[in-house]
């Protein structure tokens, strides 16, 4: 029994290292974040940013990747559905995190599927018409419309998607009808709206504010309550339109997999808020149209609370569906 006892505790002592060894640092290979919209649009090149600043700062690549389709779904659902391994991370935008799920049954459950890291800032949206059309002011555009009920048309980036929603809310509280054309991303959209395709568009700064400047395109208002420093001489539509309720601006953030590890979420967390208060990132992200003011995920849950309890109701109200 003496020999047995000595053997087995010899067979315990050989087995103890490797089931002491830690697992293997992360990152230890190239991760992904995919980004569920077509290239040229704002999450797209927010996505790339965060990419880049994760490359540098992790020590492996983080390779961005496009998965576009169904107004941001398909690439979101890839994540919640990914291996919670720190391996593949979500560019997180307002429209597949928030909007979709209030006028639509989703593949996926934000609160369960998703774990917030860090979003990024608030960026407000346009409203968009080309130079040649007849109104000048948002008055005006709200007045012609709401005379010619069915006569205009808008694009969106896609069904349920953030420019879908929140030109369709700008729409009930103008009490204009008109009609939702959708693309498959902000990138067709443009294209079309420039074309003549379509009458107007409600777009972020990253996608249109290059067109603003070249004047294919004018602004007539922007969505949030609050003038912007990023676009100077734009008045809000709650005063330029005459809608005081009418106050909405995009977030975009990282969040990847539920049951990702906590030391990993901890190590991203920490990487992007030491990359975003770097001057080089601020001036970027200005870049495109964002001013960064990161938040954490506990803030991040209660953003994305905040926005649910504002606009179910209100989505709720207004008879707002997904086609």
């Amino acid at each position: 029994m003496h020999r047995r006892s000595l053997l087995a505790a010899g067979a315990a002592l050989a087995a103890a290292p490797a089931l002491a060894q830690p697992s293997a640092p992360w990152p230890a290979r190239t991760a992904r974040m995919i980004i569920p919209w077509p290239p040229g649009q704002s999450t797209d090149l927010q996505g790339r940013l965060v990419s880049q600043m994760l490359t540098k700062r992790l020590g492996q690549n983080v390779v961005p990747e496009n998965r576009g389709g169904a107004g941001g779904q398909i690439g979101t659902d890839y994540v919640a559905k990914s291996p919670p391994d720190g391996y593949t991370m979500l560019a997180a935008s307002i429209g597949p995190i928030t909007f979709s799920p209030l006028v639509q049954r989703t593949p996926y459950v934000v609160e369960r599927d998703f774990a917030p890291v860090a979003a990024y800032g608030l960026s407000p949206y346009m409203l968009l018409v080309r130079p040649d059309f007849p109104a000048q002011t948002a008055r005006d555009f709200v007045r012609l419309l709401k005379a010619s009920p069915g006569k205009y048309s808008y694009a969106s980036s896609g069904i349920g998607g953030a420019q879908h929603l929140l030109t369709a809310v700008f729409n009930a509280q103008a009490g204009i009808d008109a009609l939702h054309v959708p693309f498959q991303g902000s990138g067709p959209a443009m294209a079309a709206f420039l074309g003549g395709q379509v009458d107007y568009a409600i777009e972020t700064i990253a996608a249109a504010g290059p067109l603003v400047k070249q004047g294919s395109l004018r602004p007539l208002g922007i969505t949030t309550k609050k003038a912007s420093a990023l676009l100077p001489g734009i008045p809000p539509l709650a005063e330029a339109a005459d809608l005081p309720d009418y106050d909405i601006g995009g977030w975009n953030g990282l969040m990847l997999p539920a049951g990702t590890p906590q030391p990993i979420l901890d190590r991203l967390l920490a990487e992007v808020m030491a990359g975003f208060a770097t001057e080089e990132m601020k001036e970027r992200f200005v870049g495109i149209g964002v001013e960064l003011a990161p938040i954490g995920p506990d803030g991040f849950r209660s953003l994305l609370r905040a926005e649910a309890a504002l606009f179910g109701p209100v989505i709720k109200q207004l008879g707002i569906r997904a086609e």
